[in-house]
């Protein structure tokens, strides 16, 4: 096996990720060559150099730089969205016309409604020589990271009844949890210390008065993450992918879904309400899922998964509580 530099190694890997499309120009020497003008997806290149790639027809030969010729479209950019909570400071007008000198404190709740003037205001903050990359024209690391987020810019979103600060990244294939980390680090920087600090000394002109808006807050419960991160609900550990119930006004034997809202009727329903109610805790038993994963199922289908309800454990905190702190087997 030829031994490739790792520095061209890691050149071609990130030039080329997972995922870029191959077309193949001319195969050498194979005794059982892909045709000519096959296309498929690069899946890894190896310490050799040799692209390994899944062709569209099913077969998996892998290419050789300098003995096989063939064509590389990297993949085209995904969307990654970084959440940060919106502040701002509102300073009205006076009678007179004069702008307060005592500001208003404004959350992502108030400034909803201002979602059009402050997004006019953050494309407007844009530089020109931030056109090609956004803000990551200002990150200077020579790296893997550099060669993966082709832009970053910040804009604004409506999420949950609330307005978020949002760093909007095109991404070349994945990134590593030590790059994800690397790009948080630096886009917090950004709406800090660097671009942020600018755009929440620019006045922003509202009804009433005058508005500056903060990317960034020293709260300590600030922080900047992904949308799964962020909205996903919190569902507790314990609890089983599905489970069966009954509805409490008809007696309709469901099912309910870990992490889902509301719940699905079953095939199995007898239309009698007492069958139904065994039959729920004979299919919950044949599944081993127990009478506080239960209850939590149907507290999370209701209420939210993130509620204290939906954690299996409080029903067993409560049992072991209610027989003297004693779990028997």
């Amino acid at each position: 096996m030829r031994e490739v530099p790792r520095e061209w190694l890691e050149f071609m890997r990130e030039q080329y990720p997972k995922g870029s499309r191959i077309r193949l120009i001319e195969m050498a020497d194979d005794p059982q060559p892909i045709p000519e003008g096959s296309m498929g997806t690069l899946d890894y290149i190896d310490d050799a150099g040799h692209f390994h790639i899944n062709w569209d027809n099913g077969r998996g030969l892998a290419l050789v730089i300098g003995e096989d010729r063939f064509s590389i479209q990297p993949p085209e950019p995904t969307l990654l969205k970084l959440y940060m909570p919106l502040t701002a400071d509102f300073y009205p007008r006076n009678e007179w016309g004069d702008v307060d000198e005592t500001g208003e404190e404004w959350d992502g709740r108030t400034l909803l409604e201002y979602e059009n003037q402050i997004m006019g205001a953050l494309i407007k903050e844009r530089m020109p020589e931030e056109r090609e990359r956004g803000l990551m024209h200002w990150y200077h690391g020579q790296d893997s990271l550099n060669a993966k987020v082709r832009s970053a810019e910040f804009t604004a979103e409506e999420r949950g009844g609330q307005l978020w600060g949002v760093a909007e990244c095109r991404i070349i294939g994945e990134l590593s949890p030590e790059e994800l980390s690397t790009l948080k680090d630096f886009l917090s920087g950004q709406a800090s210390d660097g671009w942020g600090e600018g755009f929440e000394q620019r006045e922003i002109q509202v009804d009433g008065g005058e508005l500056y808006v903060h990317l960034w807050n020293a709260d300590d419960s600030w922080s900047i993450q992904t949308e799964q991160e962020r909205f996903a609900p919190k569902i507790a550990d314990g609890l089983p992918e599905l489970c069966f119930s009954t509805l409490m006004t008809t007696g309709q034997l469901i099912c309910i879904k870990r992490g889902e809202s509301g719940y699905y009727p079953s095939d199995w329903d007898t239309g009698d309400k007492e069958r139904n109610v065994e039959l729920a805790d004979e299919l919950n038993a044949r599944r081993g899922v127990t009478p506080a994963q239960r209850q939590a199922m149907e507290i999370g289908s209701m209420a939210g998964w993130d509620v204290p309800g939906a954690d299996p454990s409080n029903y067993e905190i409560q049992r072991e509580e209610q027989t003297g702190g004693m779990t028997f087997g």
